[in-house]
């Protein structure tokens, strides 16, 4: 085996410039292939980064003013939800994994101290965190069941208004804040990515102390809706929708007093893109790729050329056909592997290279974020290429081995 590389290795210095060609061909095509899929998983999450902190499985239902005449009512009147239409829903509709109230009230002032922060002010109960399963608490807890039932005045802040009344990196839970005047203590610090950080703005408490703060008894603005594993989401949507509508007396084909967006419809699109995007990357990176092992096949002819009176010799002097063929992949493979992997590592680098650059400098780019490459992917590209390099020295070889000893001594 030793005598065998050294035979190799002698060979590719004799022909230096050559095997740096072949090889710079197939170091070129892995690099390109390592890159667009680098660049491809940071398009994918750039825009999955605009999607928020939210799960991509549920819908949310919200009210306006109906845009139809119905059942002898003009249009014109002002739908509102209750917390008896969710009870309705989760007795009428099945396949619901979590459904959830949501409540808004005007931007009000926050304080601590001396300091003042304005935000977004929202009643919840405990199952909206099963919506928010992907939102960070860097301090504290979300609100709980006895929070609910207790109607206890506590508060989650928005990392946005956190830091405007926290001094960096203390710990806001326990103390007591003032928001609209009511004294209450923050439990927990969020940070919602929604809206490229706004969603970070707001003020979250139990729905059920908002009610006694603000009002407006079972009042909600929005309902949130997952589904079980495996349901239709927007087959549920359309349930959920009938049995709404039905409760407030709205047309079924009155699409402003009871509407709804569903997340699976995006979610689904994005998906369809980054498929074509991901086959269409690998379509180019390949070609690229299959350039580089094309050359290999080109040098291996030549190289079977060149050798023909020296494998002549070989064979009479008793070498088999399978040495001969090892010998000859071996080269091939050789090449193929070593400049295969300096452009996979050269690719990954330059990608750890460009993310650490963002990063320091804390530059956000639209719709791309932390290029990166799997690394299953990796080891796939390195494996398929070293397979594609074996099948391209394979037909020169087994010429090579089938040559009788009087052919190769009379080959010029």
């Amino acid at each position: 085996m030793l005598d065998g590389l050294q035979e190799i290795l002698f060979t590719l210095r004799q022909n230096k410039l050559r095997t740096l060609l072949t090889a710079f061909g197939v170091f070129w095509g892995i690099f390109m292939l390592i890159l667009l899929l680098g660049a491809g998983r940071g398009m994918q999450n750039g825009i999955w980064q605009d999607f928020g902190s939210d799960v991509l499985d549920f819908f949310i239902v919200w009210t306006a003013e109906t845009s139809v005449p119905y059942r002898g009512m003009a249009s014109g009147r002002q739908i509102t939800f209750t917390l008896a239409d969710i009870e309705a829903v989760k007795q009428q509709v099945s396949g619901i994994r979590l459904i959830s109230a949501e409540r808004f009230a005007q931007n009000g002032n926050v304080n601590y101290g001396r300091k003042a922060s304005n935000g977004q002010i929202l009643g919840v109960p405990d199952e909206y965190f099963q919506v928010k399963d992907d939102v960070p608490f860097n301090f504290g807890r979300k609100v709980n069941p006895l929070d609910q039932d207790e109607s206890r005045k506590v508060v989650l802040l928005g990392k946005a208004v956190a830091d405007r009344l926290f001094a960096a990196n203390e710990d806001p839970v326990g103390k007591e804040v003032r928001v609209k005047d009511v004294v209450m203590k923050v439990v927990g610090v969020f940070y919602d990515k929604g809206g490229r950080g706004q969603n970070s703005e707001r003020v979250l408490m139990p729905i059920s102390t908002m009610q006694k703060m603000y009002g407006g008894g079972e009042i909600t603005d929005n309902i949130w809706v997952r589904p079980l594993p495996g349901v239709d989401p927007f087959e549920l949507e359309k349930q959920v929708l009938e049995v709404l509508k039905r409760r407030h007396d709205v047309s079924p084909d009155d699409r402003r007093g009871i509407n709804s967006f569903n997340m699976a419809m995006p979610a689904q699109s994005v998906n369809s893109l980054f498929v074509g995007i991901t086959v269409f990357i690998w379509f180019v990176g390949l070609g690229t790729l299959m350039a580089g092992i094309v050359g290999i096949s080109n040098i291996m002819i030549i190289t079977v050329k060149e050798r023909t009176k020296e494998i002549g010799v070989r064979k009479a002097l008793g070498a088999t056909p399978f040495s001969i063929v090892s010998t000859l992949l071996l080269e091939s493979t050789l090449v193929t592997a070593v400049a295969g992997y300096i452009g996979l590592v050269c690719g990954v680098g330059l990608l750890e290279l460009v993310s650490f650059t963002l990063r320091k400098a804390g530059v956000v780019l639209p719709y791309f974020l932390n290029p990166e490459v799997d690394f299953g992917v990796a080891i796939t590209a390195i494996m398929l290429l070293v397979g594609v390099g074996v099948l391209a020295g394979l037909a020169p070889a087994v010429r090579a081995a089938r040559i009788t000893p009087i052919e190769a001594m009379r080959a010029e």
